[in-house]
C-alpha cells in the first residue's frame, strides 16, 4: 500500500502496465516480494510508484549514512579535544561514542530530507 492511501477509499484500478521478462529475472522479482510478503505484481507496483515519486534511500543507504556521520562526530570531538590538549578519559570517549550513537539516526534522515511524518507515512 502507497503512503497516503490507508486513511482514503482506494481508487480503482482500471489501468495495466506490462513487460516481459526472463525466468531469471522473475525468480529475482518473485523472491523480493517474497520478502516483503508481497505478491509480485504489488510489489512491482509498489517500486513503480516510489520511482515515480523520486529516488528514495535504501535501509542499507540510510544505515551507512548514519554510520559515517556518528564516525564524524566522534573525528571532531576527538579532533577538537586534542586540540584544546584535552586528555581523554575512557568515561569521555564512552560518553563521545554514545552521543554519537543516538544522534546518528535522526542526522541521517535530516541529511537525506526525510522528516519524521514521511517516516510515518511509509509504514
Amino acid at each position: 500500500m502507497i503512503a497516503g492511501e490507508r486513511n482514503m477509499k482506494q481508487a480503482s484500478r482500471i489501468k495495466s502496465v506490462g513487460t516481459k521478462i526472463t525466468e531469471t529475472e522473475y525468480a529475482l522479482l518473485e523472491a523480493r516480494a517474497c520478502e516483503e510478503g508481497l505478491s509480485i505484481s504489488e510489489w512491482c507496483r509498489n517500486v513503480l510508484l516510489e520511482r515515480t515519486n523520486g529516488d528514495r534511500a535504501t535501509e542499507t543507504q540510510k544505515v551507512m549514512l548514519a554510520e559515517i556521520l556518528a564516525l564524524r562526530t566522534i573525528l571532531l570531538n576527538l579532533h577538537f579535544a586534542v586540540a584544546r590538549a584535552e586528555t581523554i578519559t575512557a568515561d569521555a570517549m564512552q560518553a563521545i561514542i554514545e552521543r554519537a550513537d543516538r544522534d546518528k539516526g535522526k542526522k541521517a534522515l535530516e541529511r537525506l530530507g526525510i522528516h519524521t511524518n514521511e517516516l510515518e507515512r511509509e509504514k
